[in-house]
């Protein structure tokens, strides 16, 4: 086996990609520290009326997914929480339930929500009130989060979990990034305050159940109606002040349209950042993967020969496959690793990136392969990416000219990378000329 590693420092984990040695580490922290249950609720009933889209945010698309069900995960993949109450609006209860059938969000309850955010958070915690029910037991330490606020890292959420256990209650912040100013009632400046001295209160907030339940139990009609802060119920109703803990930037709330590719991007930023090259028995597939290897320097990899190699494993450490053969007809074993994907689930919530690569001995040009050829890779590509798998071809011409050898090397290279990062699905089933 031939085995080359890159790493990088990779930037802050969105909290619900992929599943890590360092992830799984931070894991069993909390499972170590976290011995009572805890359980999230995630008030999900806006219409978006900001993002000035039809759909509401929450149920917007981002690589085949809902953003909420990015959300779900965040929390989902934790171990030490249990279950996630979803609330919703009445009207989208059958999508909500749709999409976590399609997504397997195990740990997903949903339930109707209020006409304003207070009373949809309400409905939320009763839907633990009633111990009778298995499906949701009523929890030592409850999670409020926003459904729009998919990066929120695990570190994070064993601090908030912690502090409201021993608190009662407890909150993320954030230092403010402008100035706030107060106006005159004619439109002109009245005062403004010192920034240093305020922060910005930001999701998750953690709170021991009976408090937060409580409080709810006793606040008023208009804090239902107009009221945005927990942790103020929590001091009001109940004299709980909240330990307050700063938040990292990832923080962000999807808000506006342009929020949603920036979190796309992101998202396609982290799945990227590794991948796994499969190279044939022949000489030149293996020189050419260590080539390719070489040049992908800010990507992590492995390299291995012979695609029956390429088992549960690899499948585990990355969504992003490179399969180097020199005849036009190995691109079928491709399909035995689609079912693979299939099997393991590997590609239900990410799309999985296969780029086969046709190492061209013949000086054979694409215009000139046969037809039958290409329109069996087209069919097989149309075919896996029912199954979330995006199939790719790049043709590379072979020379022993060291120039024109670096040079190709470094056009598949390019490609390579950006079909990874991108992702399209509209150049699936396309074979393209390094």
């Amino acid at each position: 086996m031939l085995k080359r590693r890159f790493i990088f420092h990779m930037p802050l984990d969105p909290g619900c990609l992929l599943e890590r040695d360092a992830e799984r580490s931070a894991d069993r922290l909390g499972c170590a520290a976290v011995d009572f249950p805890v359980a999230v609720v995630l008030p999900a009933g806006g219409s978006g009326e900001r993002m000035g889209l039809a759909t509401p945010k929450q149920f917007c698309t981002i690589l085949n997914r809902p953003l909420i069900s990015f959300t779900i995960q965040a929390f989902e993949r934790l171990s030490w929480i249990g279950t996630v109450v979803v609330v919703v609006a009445k009207e989208n209860h059958d999508l909500m339930l749709n999409i976590v059938q399609k997504c397997n969000h195990t740990k997903a309850k949903v339930v109707h929500g209020g006409t304003s955010r207070h009373r949809s958070i309400f409905s939320g915690l009763q839907a633990f009130s009633s111990t009778t029910d298995s499906l949701t037991p009523k929890p030592k330490v409850v999670i409020i989060h926003d459904a729009v606020r998919p990066f929120v890292e695990e570190d994070l959420l064993l601090k908030i979990t912690l502090a409201a256990k021993e608190q009662g209650a407890s909150g993320a912040i954030r230092p403010l990034v402008s100035t706030v100013i107060a106006t005159t009632s004619e439109g002109y400046l009245d005062h403004s305050l010192e920034r240093a001295k305020y922060r910005a209160s930001e999701m998750p907030q953690g709170f021991l159940y009976d408090i937060i339940f409580q409080a709810y139990q006793r606040c008023s009609e208009f804090d239902f109606e107009f009221g945005t802060e927990c942790l103020h119920l929590a001091l009001q109703y109940c004299g709980t002040n909240a330990k307050l803990i700063e938040g990292p930037p990832t923080l962000w709330k999807v808000t506006y349209k342009r929020d949603l590719a920036a979190a796309e991007a992101i998202i396609k930023e982290t799945l990227s950042m590794s991948a796994c090259i499969i190279a044939g028995a022949e000489a030149e597939a293996v020189e050419l993967a260590k080539a390719l290897q070489k040049n992908l320097n800010m990507m992590e990899t492995d390299v291995i020969q012979c695609a029956k190699e390429s088992n549960t494993e690899y499948l585990s450490k990355t969504r992003n496959f490179i399969h180097i053969s020199t005849t036009a007809s190995n691109f079928l074993g491709t399909l035995d690793m689609a079912k693979r994907f299939e099997d393991t689930d590997h590609a239900r919530l990410y799309p999985v990136v296969v780029v086969w690569v046709q190492l061209n001995m013949t000086k054979q040009s694409v215009d000139s392969q046969k037809t039958d050829e290409l329109t069996a890779f087209r069919s097989l590509a149309s075919e896996v990416i029912q199954g979330n798998v995006l199939l790719y071809g790049i043709q590379i011409d072979h020379t022993k000219v060291p120039e024109q050898w670096e040079r190709s090397v470094e056009r598949l290279t390019q490609i390579t990378v950006a079909l990874i990062r991108d992702r399209n699905a509209a150049l699936t089933g396309q074979l393209l000329h390094a």
